[in-house]
């Protein structure tokens, strides 16, 4: 089986999808830390396309950044300065050739993630 990554984000505030979301995929190599891909979430939350597809896939540590704070502020959440969340790292490791799924679940002020089916 060929390893990939996807996601889904989760307006729990709202109770629906977050549209238009911006993700940004970083690999982590030691101290460095190199940008592989920005995308945006579509009207169900996920992507149009896997994170990182079987083609692309190769173990090791990754990093997603969630830009919550701009989604946030053109949902409709009243903006305060600073915004409590911005921008939403999740470090994780991929060590076998599987779906990894990392779903984020968003409020103004809380956050919660898991590895998904």
């Amino acid at each position: 089986m060929a390893g990939y990554l996807t996601t889904h984000v989760l307006d729990t505030a709202r109770g629906c999808p977050a549209e238009g979301l911006k993700i940004e995929l970083f690999s982590i190599d030691g101290d460095t830390r190199t940008h592989l891909k920005t995308l945006r979430t579509n009207d169900d939350g996920r992507t149009d396309e896997q994170i990182l597809p079987a083609t692309e896939f190769k173990t090791g540590i990754y990093e997603l950044v969630f830009h919550a704070g701009d989604y946030l502020d053109t949902s409709g959440v009243p903006a305060e300065s600073p915004r409590f969340l911005d921008v939403i790292p999740l470090r994780f490791g991929m060590s076998e050739a599987s779906h990894y799924h990392v779903p984020l679940l968003l409020s103004p002020f809380s956050y919660s993630t898991y590895r998904g089916s």
